[in-house]
């Protein structure tokens, strides 16, 4: 007797019985097995349900498993796909490696080597969600390995940091709101020689500059109302350790005076005090204005940019990074899962294209609070579009109606035949999805397939 496990396999062949042998044995191996006799329907089906593998055939009448290889990998990149191709099409398994394909088999099937090939495969995938998800839990430990990001710009990022992280050099960190910046500070103190020293974050936009300066340097008893007894400035607290200025850009410019004294002389006076106190800090700094042009307009020192920008890492926003959008959506949702006591298996194709293709002003954060929102509603294993906010959907409507060409209409033509090119144009524009050609046609499925074998179609 098999055990039921819970990889789903959809087997894409247009030869009705080696389809159905095929289900049988895969089936009998425990898997779920789904089916497909075409490669333009499995396009569609893959849109529509996720699956964990695909075996497909190069040779097929409607779409080939090349074509149908290219365009699942556009859709779901993460997705192993095994092509089966005959001794004398060789050719076609080496382009069908080149577009992504995990493995290639040839026929008449070894079935033990499928069966290997199938359970390589499946593993090889658990491998990299099982990476994934230790990586998640290690993400606290800030180890520059586990920096999530395999775009270009953050493999530059990552570079950067291994050689800058063990030296004593000031770091100015730059980008928009929501991109990791603070993230970033903690990492390069956590690989430096300070690290068994402290942290000391402080955002400079929190506090008035009364209080931030006392924040900062600390103060005697009586400085000020309210100043009962002497305080230990966040300058001390950091001694022999690393300070985290976040926001500098938000400082006044008395504020900015001060500051650049102490990274001079790395010496501090309390407020209301005399004595100067040496302190032994490693600076870094962030801030999403652009400093330089702030120092062109007046309203930032230019002597203490300079000290400030000694090294400057720029984070790189999200929307140029999309490579890293479904790392780290899925961190967010083991992170939220176990948070929220829930067996969320992970994203439908169509929920992940919109994530994709949403341009995520908020960066990362924006993106974080929108998978923990998802989990909170999410009724059911895979997030769906319906758990996603309004404004992605409606940005992702608004962009696919925006590419789609318009279908020329030409005049004195029988009201039948302009629908059924506009019907079969707009389904091509969608790869033969059914159900998103009849939502853009405003049908139903059902009206769809009417329509379609009406046409001697489907």
């Amino acid at each position: 007797m098999n055990i039921q496990n819970p990889f789903h396999v959809l087997i894409v062949d247009d030869d009705s019985n080696h389809l159905k042998m095929l289900q049988k044995i895969i089936r009998s191996w425990g898997y779920h097995v789904s089916a497909s006799d075409d490669g333009a329907k499995a396009v569609e089906s893959v849109k529509e349900r996720p699956y964990d593998l695909i075996l497909m055939d190069v040779r097929m009448a409607q779409m080939s498993g090349i074509e149908a290889l290219q365009h699942i990998k556009q859709y779901n990149p993460a997705i192993p796909i095994l092509i089966m191709t005959a001794y004398s099409s060789v050719d076609s398994a080496v382009e069908a490696l080149k577009a992504g394909a995990y493995d290639y088999l040839t026929k008449p099937l070894d079935f033990e080597v499928l069966k290997l090939s199938l359970a390589r495969a499946l593993e090889h995938t658990g491998l990299k969600a099982e990476n994934v998800r230790l990586k998640s839990e290690l993400s606290a430990d800030y180890e520059l390995e586990n920096i999530i990001g395999k775009s270009q710009p953050m493999k530059k990022l990552i570079d950067m940091l291994t050689m800058i992280a063990p030296s004593e050099a000031t770091v100015l960190i730059t980008g928009e709101s929501g991109t990791g910046k603070e993230l970033v500070a903690k990492s390069i103190h956590h690989n430096s020689p300070r690290k068994d020293r402290p942290l000391v974050v402080i955002n400079c936009a929190a506090l008035a500059e009364t209080l931030l300066e006392s924040e900062l340097f600390g103060h005697e008893k009586g400085a000020f109302t309210g100043a009962d007894k002497r305080r230990e400035g966040r300058f001390m607290q950091a001694d022999k350790g690393t300070i985290f200025l976040d926001e500098i850009g938000e400082i006044s410019s008395a504020m900015q005076a001060k500051l650049l004294r102490v990274i001079q002389e790395r010496e501090i006076q309390r407020v209301g005090g005399e004595e100067t106190l040496r302190v032994d800090v490693r600076i870094l700094a962030a801030t999403n204005r652009k400093l330089e042009e702030e120092v062109k307009s007046g309203k930032f020192r230019e002597d203490l940019y300079y000290r400030l920008n000694v090294v400057t890492l720029c984070i790189p926003p999200l929307r140029d990074r999309r490579d890293d959008i479904p790392l780290l959506a899925r961190h967010f949702l083991t992170k939220f899962s176990i948070k929220n006591r829930k067996q969320v298996k992970g994203f439908t194709p169509l929920s992940m294209d919109m994530l994709l293709k949403y341009p995520w002003p908020g960066n990362i954060r924006e993106l974080e609070n929108t998978i923990e929102r998802a989990v909170i509603f999410l009724p059911d294993e895979h997030i769906t579009e319906k758990e996603l906010p309004s404004n992605i959907t409606e940005a992702y409507a608004d962009k696919q109606d925006w590419m789609e060409p318009p279908i020329p209409i030409e005049a004195n033509r029988p009201l039948e035949k302009i629908e059924k090119e506009a019907i079969l144009a707009t389904l091509k524009a969608n790869v033969g999805n059914k159900s998103e050609t009849a939502r853009r046609l405003g049908i139903n499925r059902k009206t769809l397939h009417k329509k379609l074998k009406d046409y001697g179609i489907d």
